[in-house]
């Protein structure tokens, strides 16, 4: 299958992540916090605190750090509590952009992330507005230059939905979110490191975006990015370099 570039937006994401180093800690401190809250502080009866851990340590935050904020949200420290809030809404050319925040006070995220979509000529919509435009699964990508055929071999035998190779070479693997963990073991088993590992929100479609479009598209996306309390921002643009 043929699928949209994307590979530009991970590298242009993941040179954003090194510029704020401090901020990726402290957005994996909080799902760090939230998982261990919800499923308890061992690792190996939770998979999503699991995901998060391994967040910290490709971000190389100290252990003891890590078991720090596990503590704190188990009870065996004093901590914050996060919630959990999702927002949508419509960015530039009808794009659709979903928010997950955690904060400790929602009426202090909805006002920034209102602001966000209001200063940079989107709207913020209601619950349910744009989420149907979007899948819940685990995604993994592999790097222009992997093998296809041995990507296609060991994911689809580990449970794997598809795998779908970018106009630019990169390997995309598609997996539901339980079957998520296994297909990155056995991937990893098997020589093949990606780039990107996580759980998403995929865009069932893309709207290309260009130009002055494309421009005021990936300010609102940055904007949006970097309000300390939003975790993630997904979207269905297709922005042209």
């Amino acid at each position: 299958m043929a699928g949209h570039s994307k590979w530009a937006n991970i590298q242009h994401r993941k040179g954003r992540q090194d510029e704020k180093r401090g901020k990726v800690w402290t957005r994996v401190i909080r799902e760090i916090m939230v998982a261990a809250r919800q499923g308890g502080g061992d690792l190996n009866a939770n998979p999503r605190l699991r995901l998060a851990v391994d967040k910290a340590k490709a971000a190389n935050m100290p252990a003891d750090t890590v078991k720090r904020n596990i503590d704190k949200a188990t009870g065996n420290l004093e901590g914050v509590n996060y919630e959990e809030i999702r927002y949508e809404g419509y960015g530039i050319g009808g794009a659709a952009i979903i928010v997950d925040t955690m904060t400790d006070n929602k009426v202090r995220t909805v006002a920034e992330v209102r602001h966000a979509f209001s200063k940079c000529g989107g709207n913020m919509g209601t619950e349910g507005s744009v989420a149907f435009q979007f899948r819940h699964v685990g995604q993994i990508i592999l790097a222009p230059g992997t093998s296809e055929d041995r990507v296609m071999e060991v994911a689809l035998e580990a449970g794997a939905e598809d795998v779908v190779t970018d106009q630019d070479g990169a390997i995309e693997v598609i997996a539901g979110p339980s079957e998520f963990e296994q297909v990155r073991n056995a991937l990893d088993a098997a020589g093949l490191k990606p780039e990107v590992a996580e759980i998403t929100m995929r865009p069932e479609n893309t709207i290309p975006l260009s130009g002055d479009e494309a421009t005021r598209m990936q300010k609102l996306l940055d904007m949006l990015e970097d309000l300390d309390d939003v975790q993630d921002v997904f979207h269905n643009a297709e922005i042209s370099e």
